[in-house]
């Protein structure tokens, strides 16, 4: 009997393309033959998911603000709804599944077309633009967080969790003690190191107190541009600091941190969760919809997490942030197990489980 085969439907940045990677390894593991459609920016991507061919076609974001780009973004999806039909025609997976974007629309359109059962993966904590127009013709939206807002009326859902990679499961570390000597803060940027958290973060722990000072040892994911200046501050206060624009080893940093500072994609919400570690938030105003506040909701109802709006990402905001929450081990660990509460490990195999029942119900 012939493998099984799944097409995934991912592109444009990391956080579409991991959990598509962490769904083809566990597939792989069970079997099935993975081929992927993506676009430019996600081939970039691609080289590390387990799928043969992959399969660029075009695609395009849709700015209803911007009527000429608008039209012209969708004669590139529509053109890239026909090449994913070809591709699917002579493929013949038995499943796609999407996971949301632009990059996704034109595969995931192609199958609900062509009768193949489809399945979504939404990451974040409201349903994206693209999922949202899809979900009615999918089998299944499997949803990275419990919330998730702008589900459309009768469209079944299940939480299944962010699918982790591989490196980040591995580097969970089995418990969490609240600092009594050295402090491990790391600080993560979002995409390469945000302006805002590069900029505020060091001034802010320039003003803790000279004993905490002594205590830190500070890894932090800062832009290019603010490296020489993160650098000058920290060894100015006496700080020992590990300060790059980009960490292949993060994971390692994640793993012994006592206390996290980042963005609240839906990935490093999921990832900090999974690690059980505390943290602060600062969600991206321009983020759609708000989500990233959303997702950080996750950990900060359960005591877990605090959230600093852009707006109030000051120095002096997050200094006291710091000082309160690193001197407070109870808190601490208290947000540590709440953390692990909330993380879904499992979340490839479950998301694995769903793509598999939608194929098996499709041949009945």
């Amino acid at each position: 009997m012939a493998n099984r085969r799944l097409l995934l439907a991912a592109g444009g940045t990391g956080g579409h393309m991991f959990p598509a990677q962490a769904l083809a390894e566990t597939l792989t593991a069970r079997g099935w033959e993975i081929a992927m459609i993506t676009d430019a920016r996600g081939l970039k991507h691609a080289g590390n998911i387990p799928a043969n061919p992959v399969r660029e076609v075009s695609a395009a974001t849709i700015n209803p603000r911007k009527p000429l780009g608008a039209i012209k973004g969708m004669i590139k999806l529509a053109n890239g709804v026909n090449e994913a039909k070809s591709f699917m025609r002579g493929w013949k997976p038995d499943v796609v599944a999407g996971f949301g974007g632009y990059p996704a629309f034109p595969a995931v359109k192609a199958a609900q077309a062509l009768k193949i059962p489809t399945v979504l993966h939404e990451q974040n904590a409201v349903l994206g633009r693209v999922n949202r127009l899809l979900a009615k013709d999918a089998k299944v939206v499997a949803t990275g967080f419990e919330r998730c807002d702008k589900m459309p009326d009768g469209v079944k859902s299940v939480c299944t969790g962010n699918p982790l990679r591989a490196q980040i499961l591995g580097a969970i570390p089995d418990s969490y003690s609240a600092p009594d000597g050295d402090i491990h803060l790391t600080i993560v940027g979002g995409s390469l190191g945000a302006k805002l958290i590069s900029e505020t973060v060091p001034a802010a722990i320039a003003l803790l107190p000279q004993e905490m000072h002594k205590r830190l040892i500070v890894v932090q994911q800062t832009r290019a541009e603010y490296l020489d200046e993160a650098r000058e501050i920290y060894k100015l206060a006496g700080v020992r600091a590990s300060c790059e624009s980009f960490f292949s080893d993060i994971e390692v940093h994640l793993s012994s941190a006592h206390f996290i500072i980042g963005r609240a994609g839906a990935g490093s919400v999921s990832e900090i969760a999974a690690m059980g570690k505390p943290a602060l938030f600062v969600p991206l105003r321009i983020a759609m919809d708000d989500h990233q506040t959303i997702n950080a909701l996750a950990l900060k109802d359960l005591g877990a997490a605090d959230i600093l709006p852009e707006s109030e990402f000051t120095a002096e905001g997050v200094k006291t942030t710091l000082e309160d929450r690193l001197n407070d081990s109870h808190w601490l660990e208290t947000a540590s197990n709440s953390a692990r509460r909330a993380a879904h490990t499992n979340a490839a195999a479950r998301l694995a489980d769903l793509v598999i029942s939608a194929a098996d119900v499709s041949r009945k």
